[in-house]
Parts: structure tokens; C-alpha cells; sequence
């Protein structure tokens, strides 16, 4: 019986689960409008012995439930169960939920579970294992559509571009006047105190300059570092959020940026850094710079509230323990509306143009400031501004604090940085691991609402990691080394050749799969960095790689000709351990491209049913491709 039992086991494939909404398929999905009705078939082999399916199934944190599947037909021996699952009845009182479950299949001498792989395939075993997850989201839940097949471009202002316009520099700020080959500001080991009080002198003027050169790129929205006044060069402390920095240009450079901006149809993006404040701040003060009365200097500041002190004055919560980064206690209803009601913050910024924002790690922000800012921003907008969570894993499974996070589920977020994607791509062309890719992409596309994913920020580097050329130039990132030497370290001509190549397949892939590609700043032109502050050097005007900057713009031009890139369905074809190829399709238009890539070192062979062309170079190709080892195509049919 043992050995019955695992020839069972080894043919997960024989069973088949489907789910259908109105008719539609709806196999590769799970998260749904409440009131919608999920259709489940199973399809199983008669010589499994399975006598009845049951799906059990069980709101977070909730009592689970038997719903028995039907059965319903039986044809050349293989036997059909279906249930419909009401998402209206499965949440009952309440207008969302998440929900797992897992499929049962009785037989005479002992059940089989499903364990989930990736909210999709599954493997059969003798014991309960990976849930299936339900995400049950408001009926309204839309993401803007404007965000949807676009490109993004993350811009560190300081080290974009230093700009004509009239700037002010602070007396306690350092400029570094070397743009071409100047270090940016770093401490001997890496989280040792640091000022950062070194700029380059990137400013808002910079940004619209160099707009047109953007235009180039098929840019269609801006994301900007923070713009707030503050001591640091990152921003990231905010020491005053009425005041718009004026070493960038102020209040003016701001309003000239988003005025060429939208000229020219590009959106901006702001970040939002709503979690903590800096201690040099008008609000905390610990310092004295600020007439305020700081919540650091007494317990009758109008701000004292808005901080958690375990100890007066010392000892305070702070982000990640970092003293000069105090964190908002938002708990208190004043401080959160000071960013998230009417006249708050967010709202202000709207009306002075931008578009929405991007929050700094969004996982510290409580359930009442998410809602809060989500309804003022959508009122303020007519719906239009977005909300994007700095969120490193599922978005859907996040729990932060206890608390399961609820970003999805209509009244919060809109979209996340998609880190998940930058670690698959990576574990793809350093490991040539496509399972980790495939396993991936199916399990986000599988659990966050199809608006979400059509607006996922797909991203390959962010001025948090190290720049994306050089990961893929050197597995160990730099691990074992102090900051002195990273500081000059680059690839050797070796090692960027081959990181180069790995980069156009990289970027292939992040401007075909679903949502949309987030490019920071200078990996377009070939910028190289390790961990922070190296990750963040300045832009190399004049001496971009060329061939990089032909690449990416090709894929610009690639991407906005294509409807299948904005909405369109999302499907892998196939995949080895080494390679595979997924299908975007728009049922509209009929516009279909099939992406193959191969990080192995044989052949994959892709057969093709229709006629078909590169997408880049326009070339025809033959009903059954080859990719080569080391290499991405992008084929669209015709």
C-alpha cells in the first residue's frame, strides 16, 4: 500500500483545478469582488479511489469550514466535482476577507490533501500543508488607470542632476563640487553614525531639465526622493513637511517641475515618509534650530504627543532604533491628520500637482492612518492619485507589529514595490533558477487583485540596495568588505561585460511581465554602487553606456506599442529548471507577446502556434524557436 500510495503522490498533475467567474477563467487568479460568485472544478482520475472533495476552508485567524464539492459528471474515467463559493456569503457581515483553504480527497483507506506551491499548482499529500489563499477585496477596488502600462523612473534628487535655478544651501551643509568623480559621504563601517550632511547638489530645476532626455525613455511618471526640508542629503528625516527643500529650489522648482511634467504627459509621484520624522526637526527639535517648542524639549510641546518617550527626554522610540529618526506616534489623532486629513500634508501636496505617493515603509503605518490617507487622497483626486506601500514580500500574507496588513482589500493601497520580482530575478540569472521565477510571479499574480498587479512597481534597484549591474557583476555584493574599499570598487571590464548582458535580460523581463517597471535613476546608463551611500553616486551625464541607453530605449518604444503590456492576461507557456516563456495577451485587441528566457547552458526549444517577429529588432521567426543559453527574446505576433 506504501508503495500504491507514493505512485499517488508522484501524479499531482492527473488532478485539475478550475475556477470561473461569469464564465471567464479564472484558474490562474485568487482574489475577487465581493458579491462575485467562484466557480471550483476539480477534475480527478477515477483510479485514485477519491469518494468525495470537500474544500476546507477558514477566514485569518478564523474556525475552518467542510463545503463539500458535488459530484457532477464522470467521463472516460474521470470524474467531475464542482462547488460555487459565494464571496458574499463567505464573508458575511463584512465587506473583505482573507481566507485559506486547502482540498480534501476522501477515499475508502485514508484522504489526500493539496499542499499549494504558488496559489496555483499543488502537490498531493498524506498531510494538511500549504493553503490556498482567497482574498475577498471591496466591489469598488480600482487602481488608476493612467499608471497602468506606463514607466516609471525613481529619481535621487540629489544626484540626478543640478539644475540652473536658484537654489539655498544650509550653513551647516557641505557641498561636494565634484559631480564627475566625487564619493558620496560614507562612515568607515556600514551603520556607524553618519551626518549626511555632504550634497552633490541635484535640485527640482535638474529633474525638468532633463525631462525631454526622459521623454526618450517612454518615461510616463516620475518618482521623486523625498523633497521635504531636511539636514540630510537623503531626505529621509524630514525636518519640516510645509516647506519644500531649498537647496532643491523650493516651493518655485516645485511648481515648475510639475508644470513640464505634465506639459510633456508625465505624472510625479511623491515620497511619503509619514513613519518618522528627523530629531532635527521642527517637530521634535532636539537640536534647538527650530523656534518650535519640540517634543524633545518639553512635555508641553503641541507636538509632544506625537512621540513615544519610554524615558523623558532620551529615550524615545525611533525608527529601527536609529536616534536621529524618531517615530510618529500615530495613535494621536492630531499627528496623523496633520498628514492624512483634509488640509493635511498629503492633501496639499496633491493640490500643488503631484500625483500620488509612494510610502516609505508602509508596514509601521497603522490600519486608521492608511484608511484615513486613502480616502482623503482619493476624495482630494476624484480617485486619480496613487498609493504605493514600500513593502518587501506578498503584500497579501504581510503581518507587521501582530497585524495582519490589509492593503488590498480596497481602502488602503493601490500597489507595492514589487521586491519579490527583483528576488526572483535574481535567484534566475545568478542561479539560473527558473522554478524560484516561476513559482514567483504565479503565486503574486495568483493572490493580489488584477488591478494591483497591472499596477505593481516592478523594480530592479532602489537607492536602498545595491545598483542592479553590479549585483548581477558580483554575487557577494560586496559582503566582507568595509566601506572604504566598496567606495572605489567597480567590476572589472570581465565581470561588466557579463553584467551588462545579464541586465538586458533582466530589464526584458521587468518591462514585459505584469505592471510596470520602476528604473532607477543611471542603471539605464550603465551607473555602478554597492550598498548604500554607493548605490546613490551621481548621474554620468556625458558618459552613459550607449549601447545600455539604446537598449532601454527600445524597450520604451517596445512597451507603449503593445496593449498586452497594460492590461493584458499573464500566463507561463512552459518552463524548465533552467528557462521558460509566459504569454501576455490583450483579448481586445488580439495583441499577444510570448517572452522566453534562458539562464541554463543548453538550448530552449519554444514551439509556436501562429506567425511571430521579434519585438526589438523586428525579425521573423520560425513556428519553433530556439533561445540560446544566456539570453531573453520578446516575440510578438502578427
Amino acid at each position: 500500500m506504501l508503495i500504491k500510495r507514493h505512485s499517488v503522490l508522484e501524479t499531482d498533475q492527473t488532478v485539475k483545478i478550475e475556477k470561473r467567474v461569469d464564465g471567464e477563467d479564472a484558474s490562474l487568479l485568487g482574489a475577487f469582488a465581493l458579491g462575485e460568485e467562484v466557480s471550483f472544478s476539480v477534475r480527478l482520475p477515477r483510479r485514485l479511489g477519491v469518494s468525495a472533495v470537500v474544500m476546507r476552508i477558514s477566514p485569518d485567524g478564523g474556525e475552518a469550514l467542510d463545503l463539500p464539492f458535488l459530484f457532477s459528471a464522470s467521463e472516460r474515467s474521470v470524474d467531475l466535482y464542482t462547488l460555487t463559493l459565494s464571496t458574499k456569503e463567505l464573508c458575511g457581515e463584512a465587506e473583505d476577507g482573507l481566507f485559506f483553504y486547502e482540498l480534501l480527497f476522501l477515499r475508502g483507506f485514508d484522504t489526500l490533501f493539496s499542499d499549494s506551491i504558488n496559489n496555483v499548482d499543488f502537490r498531493l499529500s498524506e498531510h494538511s500543508g500549504n493553503k490556498f489563499r482567497l482574498l475577498v477585496h471591496s466591489a469598488d477596488f480600482r487602481t488608476p488607470a493612467w499608471f497602468h502600462g506606463g514607466i516609471m523612473y525613481h529619481v535621487f534628487l540629489d544626484r540626478f542632476c543640478r539644475g540652473r535655478g536658484e537654489v539655498s544651501l544650509r550653513d551647516d551643509a557641505v557641498l561636494n563640487e565634484d559631480w564627475e568623480k566625487g564619493i558620496p559621504q560614507f562612515a568607515k563601517k556600514a551603520g556607524e553614525p553618519l551626518s549626511n550632511n555632504v550634497f552633490f547638489g541635484g535640485n527640482l530645476w535638474g529633474v525638468a531639465e532633463k525631462l525631454d532626455y526622459l521623454k526618450t525613455l517612454g518615461v510616463t511618471v516620475l518618482y521623486l526622493s523625498p523633497l521635504f526640508e531636511s539636514a540630510s542629503n537623503h531626505r529621509y528625516d524630514t525636518a519640516d513637511y510645509e516647506k519644500i527643500d531649498a537647496l532643491l529650489g523650493g516651493e518655485a522648482a516645485f511648481a515648475n517641475l510639475i508644470k513640464e511634467a505634465h506639459a510633456r504627459g508625465m505624472k510625479v509621484i511623491l515620497d511619503g515618509v509619514f513613519n518618522h520624522t528627523g530629531d532635527d526637526s521642527k517637530y521634535f527639535n532636539r537640536r534647538g534650530h527650530y523656534e518650535t517648542l519640540g517634543a524633545y524639549q518639553s512635555k508641553k510641546s503641541p507636538y509632544a504627543t506625537w512621540f513615544t518617550f519610554r524615558k523623558f527626554p532620551d529615550d524615545y522610540e525611533a525608527w529601527w532604533g536609529i536616534e536621529i529618526m524618531p517615530r510618529l506616534n500615530h495613535a494621536s489623532k492630531d499627528c496623523r491628520r496633520y498628514f492624512t486629513g483634509k488640509d493635511g500634508i498629503a492633501a496639499k501636496m496633491l493640490r500643488a500637482g503631484a500625483d500620488g505617493w509612494r510610502l516609505d515603509v508602509a508596514d509601521e503605518l497603522c490600519n486608521a492612518f492608511l484608511n484615513e490617507l486613502n480616502e482623503t487622497v482619493k476624495s482630494e483626486s476624484g480617485g486619480e492619485a496613487i498609493l504605493i506601500g514600500e513593502v518587501w514580500e506578498n503584500a497579501v500574507d504581510k503581518i507587521s507589529y501582530g497585524e495582519r496588513k490589509r492593503y488590498f482589500r480596497g481602502h488602503q493601497l493601490d500597489s507595492v514595490m514589487n521586491y519579490p520580482f527583483r528576488n526572483a530575478v535574481m535567484a534566475f540569472l545568478q542561479n539560473g533558477d527558473a522554478e524560484t521565477f516561476v513559482n514567483t510571479l504565479t503565486e503574486l499574480y495568483a493572490t493580489y487583485p488584477p488591478t494591483v498587479s497591472h499596477a505593481l512597481m516592478n523594480l530592479l534597484g532602489t537607492h536602498d540596495t545595491e545598483r542592479i549591474l553590479t549585483h548581477l557583476g558580483d554575487k557577494t555584493a560586496g559582503e566582507g568588505k568595509e566601506n572604504p574599499e566598496l567606495a572605489k570598487l567597480r567590476l572589472s571590464p570581465k565581470a561588466r561585460k557579463e553584467a551588462i548582458a545579464k541586465l538586458k535580460i533582466a530589464s526584458a523581463l521587468q518591462y514585459t511581465v505584469y505592471g510596470i517597471p520602476s528604473l532607477y535613476y543611471g542603471d539605464e546608463a550603465g551607473v555602478e554602487g554597492y550598498h548604500d551611500p554607493f548605490c546613490r553616486m551621481p548621474f554620468p551625464w556625458g558618459r552613459e553606456d550607449r549601447t545600455l541607453l539604446a537598449h532601454y530605449r527600445a524597450l520604451g518604444r517596445m512597451r507603449h506599442q503593445h496593449p498586452a503590456l497594460k492590461d493584458g492576461s499573464f500566463a507561463f507557456l512552459a518552463h524548465t529548471a533552467s528557462a521558460f516563456a509566459f504569454e501576455r495577451k490583450d483579448a481586445a485587441s488580439g495583441d499577444a507577446l510570448i517572452v522566453a528566457a534562458n539562464a541554463g547552458d543548453v538550448d530552449f526549444e519554444l514551439p509556436l502556434h501562429g506567425a511571430y517577429r521579434n519585438a526589438l529588432t523586428q525579425a521573423p521567426v520560425c513556428r519553433s524557436f530556439t533561445v540560446k543559453p544566456n539570453d531573453c527574446v520578446i516575440l510578438e505576433r502578427i
